[in-house]
C-alpha cells in the first residue's frame, strides 16, 4: 500500500475526530454502514471490489511526527495531536466478501470501534471501495458482452487518474480480464502483463517491413505487430504475413496484429482472411481504440473478426459514470441505533448494527436480499425500504448471511485473498445472477428489502426524531 499516512482523509474528519476527544467521547463505540444508492452505468448490479487493499491499509495506517507538524500547522489543539501520536485502527470490521455481487442500500461493509477511528478512516474506505468497485463492475460487463472465449487486456494506465490507474489494473482484472499492460500491477498484485508495441517505434523507421522483422527478432516469443501506421490492408497487414512466414521458417511464431484505427470490424474480417488465405489461421487480431462493453457488443453484432480486446480510457476512468455513489454513515453510537432524517426516504440510513440476506431460489439462482439486524434470523418476509404497504414473502431455507467478520482489534481474521482467487469468485457469482440482471437494457431490479424489526426500528427512530422526543 502507497499511502499508510492517517492524513489521507478529509479535513472534516480530524475536525470532528478533535471535537469528539476534548468533549471526552472520542473512545465511545460507534457503528458506521457502507453502502451504494444507484447501480452505475445503467446496469442491475455492482461487483464488490477493493477490500484487501481497505484491510491492508487499516492494518498499517498511522501519523507520522512529519503528519503531527503539518497537522500541527493547521491549528489542532496540542492535546488532540498527542492523542494522534499513538493512533492505530483497532476496530472490527465485517464485510461482504470481495467479488460478491452487491445491491442498492444494502449494508456492504461495517466498521465498529471508537469513534474517532471510525470517522478518520472513512474516506480511505469510500476513495478505495468505491473506485475498485466500479472499475470492477465495468470491466466485468465488458467481461459479458465479449463473451468468455475473447482475451481482455486492460491498457488504461496512460489515461488513468494518476496512481488511480495501479488500482484500475487490480480491479479490471478481479472483474474478468485476462491482463494488463501495466507492469507496477503486474509485480504488485501478481496480474499477467501484456503488451505490443507503438506507432512510434514504427515511425522511427524508414520502411515498415524493416520494424517488424526488427521487433520480431528481439520478441520472438510474444510478437503482436501493430499494422495501422501507414495502410493497415495495403501495407500493415501484408508486411505481417511477411514476417509471420518468416518467423515460421525459423521455427517461430508470430502470436498477433494489432488494429487501432478505422473501422474496426470491416478490418478485422479482411485481416483475417488475408491471414487465413496465407495459411496464418492461427495468428490472433487484437483491437483497440476508445472500446467499452457498447461498442464491443457492436463489433460482435457485425461478427467483427477480433480475439483480443485491448480496453483503455472508457474502462479506468469508469465512462460512463465517474464514480459510484457510495456513503459512509453511522447507524450506531454508544450502544444506541442512530438515523439520519431526510424528506427523501432513499436519503435516511438503516438504523443499528446489521446483517443482510441473500436468498436463492430452486436452481441456486440470487433471489433477493433482506437487511435484519446484527442478531435476527432471516425472516419469512421483507418490506420495500421505501414504499410502504409492499412486501415480499421469503423462505429463510434458502437464505445465507453475506456480512462476515474480517477484522478484529485491527487485524485480520483470515489471510490474504488474492486477486486470483477474487476473480474467480467474481465469474461463479455472476453466474448465479439471473440474466435478466445483466442485460443492457432496461435490466430486471434486483429486490432489496427490510426485515421485520428492521423495518418496524427504523419507522420508530423516524417518529420519535420528527417529534422531538428523546431516545
Amino acid at each position: 500500500m502507497m499511502f499508510n499516512t492517517a492524513l489521507y482523509t478529509d479535513l472534516y474528519q480530524l475536525a470532528m475526530g478533535q471535537a469528539y476527544f476534548l468533549k471526552g467521547k472520542h473512545r465511545t463505540e460507534a457503528s458506521f454502514d457502507y453502502f451504494y444508492r444507484k447501480i452505475p452505468f445503467g446496469g442491475g448490479y455492482v461487483l464488490f471490489c477493493g477490500l484487501e487493499d481497505a484491510l491492508a491499509w487499516l492494518e498499517e495506517v498511522s501519523f507520522s511526527d512529519d503528519d503531527l507538524e503539518y497537522l500541527k500547522g493547521q491549528g489542532f489543539d496540542a492535546r488532540f495531536l498527542e492523542y494522534l501520536k499513538e493512533f492505530r485502527f483497532t476496530g472490527t470490521v465485517r464485510s461482504i466478501p470481495e467479488g460478491e455481487l452487491i445491491f442498492p442500500f444494502a449494508p456492504v461493509l461495517s466498521v465498529t470501534g471508537p469513534v474517532v477511528e471510525c470517522q478518520i478512516v472513512e474516506t480511505f474506505l469510500l476513495n478505495t471501495l468505491n473506485f475498485q468497485s466500479l472499475i470492477a463492475t465495468k470491466a466485468s460487463r465488458i467481461r459479458y458482452i465479449s463473451g468468455e472465449e475473447s482475451t481482455l487486456s486492460e491498457f488504461g494506465l496512460r489515461r488513468a487518474q494518476g496512481y488511480a490507474g495501479l488500482q484500475a489494473s487490480r480491479a479490471a482484472f478481479a472483474g474478468g480480464f485476462d491482463s494488463t499492460s501495466n507492469v507496477l500491477a503486474g509485480k504488485t498484485y501478481g496480474i499477467p502483463v501484456s503488451g505490443t508495441m507503438a506507432h512510434a517505434y514504427i515511425q522511427s523507421y524508414d520502411d515498415e517491413l524493416e520494424a517488424f522483422r526488427d521487433f520480431a527478432e528481439t520478441r520472438p516469443e510474444n510478437c503482436v505487430l501493430l499494422v495501422d501506421t501507414y495502410n493497415t490492408l495495403e501495407s500493415g497487414v501484408p508486411n505481417a504475413i511477411t514476417v509471420a512466414r518468416e518467423m515460421e521458417a525459423s521455427g517461430r511464431k508470430l502470436m498477433g496484429i494489432r488494429l487501432d484505427s478505422g473501422d474496426l470490424a470491416y478490418l478485422s474480417k479482411a485481416a483475417r482472411d488475408m491471414l487465413d488465405n496465407a495459411g496464418l489461421y492461427d495468428v490472433k487480431i487484437a483491437a483497440s481504440n476508445q472500446l467499452d462493453e457498447h461498442v464491443i457488443r457492436s463489433l460482435r453484432e457485425q461478427r467483427a473478426a477480433i480475439d483480443i480486446y485491448g480496453v483503455g480510457t472508457n474502462l479506468v476512468v469508469g465512462h460512463e459514470n465517474g464514480a459510484l455513489d457510495g456513503v459512509y454513515k453511522l447507524c450506531s453510537f454508544g450502544g444506541h441505533p442512530r438515523i439520519k432524517i431526510s424528506e427523501n426516504l432513499k436519503k435516511m440510513n438503516f438504523p443499528g448494527k446489521k446483517q443482510v440476506y441473500r436468498y436463492y431460489d430452486r436452481n441456486g439462482q440470487y433471489m433477493a436480499d433482506a437487511i435484519t439486524g446484527a442478531g435476527a434470523l432471516p425472516p419469512h418476509r421483507m418490506a420495500h425500504p421505501f414504499e410502504p404497504g409492499k412486501s415480499m414473502r421469503l423462505d429463510p431455507a434458502t437464505a445465507r448471511p453475506l456480512l462476515e467478520e474480517v477484522m478484529k482489534n485491527g487485524k485480520r481474521i483470515a489471510g490474504v485473498r488474492e486477486v486470483r482467487d477474487i476473480a474467480a469468485s467474481g465469474r461463479e457469482n455472476l453466474r448465479k445472477l439471473p440474466e435478466e440482471h445483466k442485460r443492457f437494457d432496461f435490466p430486471h431490479v434486483y429486490k432489496v428489502g427490510l426485515g421485520p424489526e428492521m423495518e418496524t426500528l427504523r419507522n420508530a427512530l423516524k417518529e420519535r426524531k420528527l417529534n422531538g422526543d428523546p431516545e
